[in-house]
């Protein structure tokens, strides 16, 4: 049974209370009692769901949202030193809270499976909960997405287990103390806080140094950042490692995927000898090794291999991760939330093998400056895997402009693939390019991090006339 909320935290406010990993977070305090309140700079389905769990939602930024009697005041890095409810808290003393040492507190009492790697986190940590979920276990849960429903993010649970999604962009990842630890993957990423592999793999290993004593950590045998790691850790930590994959050296060996359109059946060879075939019900192999991780943590966990393989064929997807937002003229829109270039590849690798011939048209927005001039040309080489492309402006999020640094980068290097690349500067022009492109049997990827989401609907409506 999770430990009651810290009294520092029974008046939290958060900013940017409408976040994925924010509002989890919220929400858990509010189903333990807490007196929530926060605000986000506009409306949406996750605001009113807070609200529905009783917090109190302020939409824009202002020192007078502070209440008086607030005990805490949480943020996450994206929020801006000038914030005025940020400088309202300080000056009156407040305690400010980080997002990772809420989260950390809430697991306390607990035995928290902390999912981590470049990509993939949302998928595992939400395939865990939900199969967890499925099998009685009443697990508490944050993950940096919806399952289904705004507000599904995160669940307060009255089981002993804590899954938690646990982000290395800006090291928060190091505040927590798990049971056991998933590492999916280990690539170069967040160039904002990170110049180097060399800072990259530091940062793992840290978080691999504070998992709990005799607690275990599960990490890809395939690829080759986490191999890495694997092996700088060796023997530095009391805890078990355990690796998983299609290598022949991995204790818990994938023998075969089989795509069965948009799901795929797994054979896994246990550490023991044993051999289990399951379900997965989301196409591509990426996620098929995502679930074969999920398996390995709980098997960790002392849970029985058949009954949780046959749980997680209970999971149907999260929100934006090939997501299908609808069809229309005989031309389906699903939702990816790819933004790195080894994210675009495998999704854009899942569509195909899951698309029996058909075309793949993607609208792609860029996510971060940063991002784009380290990794734009191969962003770009990637789109070359789709018949036709849009490619958006960037989306800033919590960046200022880089001077020279835009969605050109990557249309030049699609271009040089030998993709079919359009440039779009005005989002309201995209329903009717792709409706220009689009024919029955195609299917459109809006594909990004920011807010090409919401241009999903949009282009149904212009596809339907």
């Amino acid at each position: 049974m999770a430990a009651a909320i810290p009294a520092s935290m029974d008046r939290p406010h958060f900013i940017g209370i409408g976040g994925a990993g924010m509002s989890g977070i919220a929400k858990i305090l509010a189903q333990r009692g807490a007196r929530v309140a926060g605000s986000d700079a506009k409306e949406s389905a996750t605001a009113a769901a807070l609200r529905e769990r009783g917090a109190t939602v302020h939409i824009g930024h202002a020192a007078d949202h502070l209440a008086a009697d607030a005990t805490a005041v949480v943020v996450s890095s994206a929020i801006r030193d000038d914030n005025p409810e940020l400088a309202a808290a300080r000056e009156r003393g407040i305690p400010v809270v980080h997002r990772s040492d809420a989260l950390a507190a809430l697991m306390d009492g607990v035995r928290p499976i902390a999912v981590a790697g470049t990509h993939g986190k949302t998928t595992t940590t939400s395939m865990l909960a939900v199969s967890l979920t499925s099998l009685g276990l009443k697990p508490s849960y944050a993950i940096g997405g919806d399952l289904d429903a705004p507000g599904s993010n995160a669940e307060h649970g009255t089981g002993e287990i804590f899954v938690a999604e646990a982000d290395e962009s800006d090291r928060s990842f190091h505040k927590y103390a798990p049971e056991v630890a998933i590492v999916l993957n280990v690539e170069l990423d967040h160039h904002a806080n990170y110049a180097s592999m060399d800072e990259i793999y530091e940062s793992f290993e840290t978080f691999a140094g504070r998992i709990r004593p005799g607690g275990t950590l599960v990490i890809s045998a395939d690829h080759p950042g986490a191999r890495e790691l694997t092996a700088k850790i060796a023997g530095k930590f009391d805890i078990q490692v355990v690796t998983y994959g299609e290598s022949k050296d991995a204790d818990v060996r994938i023998l075969k995927i089989n795509p069965r359109g948009l799901t795929s059946d797994v054979s896994v060879s246990l550490a023991t000898g044993r051999i289990l075939t399951f379900t997965v019900s989301v196409p591509g192999s990426h996620y098929a090794h995502n679930a074969v991780a999920a398996l390995a943590a709980g098997i960790a966990l002392g849970l029985p291999p058949h009954n949780l393989a046959s749980a997680l064929g209970t999971y149907t997807g999260v929100k934006r991760r090939l997501q299908l937002k609808g069809e229309a003229a005989g031309v389906q829109v699903i939702d990816s939330y790819a933004h790195h270039p080894t994210e675009m590849t495998a999704d854009l690798e899942a569509i195909r093998g899951a698309a029996e011939g058909a075309r793949v048209l993607v609208v792609f927005q860029p996510h971060l400056f940063s991002r784009t001039q380290e990794l734009g040309k191969e962003m770009g080489q990637a789109l070359a895997l789709a018949d036709a492309s849009v490619v958006l402006d960037i989306y800033p999020a919590r960046e200022d402009p880089i001077p020279g640094i835009t969605s050109a980068l990557i249309v030049d290097a699609a271009r040089a693939a030998g993709a079919d690349v359009t440039a779009v500067a005005d989002r309201t022009a995209v329903p009717d390019a792709v409706a220009g492109m689009a024919k029955p049997g195609d299917l459109v990827l809006t594909m990004g991090a920011g807010d090409v989401t919401d241009l999903g609907p949009a282009i149904l409506s212009r596809l339907a006339g």
